[in-house]
């Protein structure tokens, strides 16, 4: 691996050519924290499939496009004089020490649920009015949800134990139930959406995060459907024309693969 001097390196050879881009190429002159927005999620979710893949060489070349990302942002922000990469590293390095008394100060803790507390518990001393502040707008409905449970349990608002939360979902599928038997299509919205919440609590309890085993069925199921169209070509039949016992007989050789 590299020497922190090596790292140190890089670093100022990316904020050098960075400034070279800035200054020499119309494109990269043209660009505004606004206009790189949707690139820079568009390179998160990247980095998230790569990880989820378990292609480490994948993960080095996502990693080197978002932090590519994150010195564009500086840049902009240092020709504004608003802040640059300098305001950038040391503000997250105090909040981290701020955040981290039981590191650098004479809090004791027993485990990660201790110091996840105490995060959430400084961010109100911060001045913050409520712990769900920052759970982001934009966000996916599935992650928010997760990061709002993670962020209330965080100050004590939780289940105790795994069983009470398998109990409410089972509780929450029974008045999905009824309103499906009303058909109040209102209702049933609102009730399906009180399961996956509940899911998505059972699977933190559980240890799962709810994101990456549904991206992880995703893919079992589109790689199963690919073979079943495979399987169809070759036998020259369209899909259309299948009867879903003829196509159960390749979906299950693609689950036995």
């Amino acid at each position: 691996m590299n020497s922190r001097e090596d790292q140190l390196k890089a670093f100022d050879r990316l904020l050098t050519i960075m400034d070279e881009l800035r200054e020499q190429c119309p494109w990269d002159r043209k660009q505004t924290m606004e206009s790189l927005r949707h690139l820079t999620i568009e390179e998160t979710y990247e980095l998230g499939d790569a990880i989820l893949d378990k292609d480490i060489e994948e993960v080095r070349k996502e990693l080197g496009d978002l932090l590519l990302h994150l010195v564009f942002y500086a840049k902009i922000g240092s020709e504004t004089n608003d802040f640059d990469i300098a305001d950038v590293a040391n503000g997250i390095c105090e909040k981290l020490i701020s955040r981290h008394p039981h590191i650098y100060g004479d809090v004791k803790v027993e485990d990660e649920e201790d110091v996840k507390k105490n995060w959430e518990n400084l961010k109100l001393k911060e001045g913050k009015k409520s712990v769900l502040e920052g759970v982001p707008r934009s966000l996916p409905a599935l992650v928010k949800a997760s990061r709002i449970q993670d962020k209330v349990a965080g100050v004590g608002f939780d289940w105790e134990e795994p069983q009470q939360v398998f109990e409410k979902l089972q509780e929450e599928l029974g008045e999905l139930q009824d309103e499906v038997d009303k058909a109040d299509k209102d209702k049933m919205e609102a009730e399906f959406g009180d399961v996956m919440f509940s899911m998505i609590n059972y699977a933190r309890f559980l240890k799962i995060n709810p994101e990456n085993a549904l991206e992880r069925t995703n893919k079992k199921f589109i790689a199963r459907f690919k073979y079943l169209e495979e399987k169809a070509a070759a036998s020259k039949k369209a899909l259309k024309d299948m009867t879903l016992a003829e196509m159960d007989v390749y979906w299950n050789e693609a689950k036995k693969l």
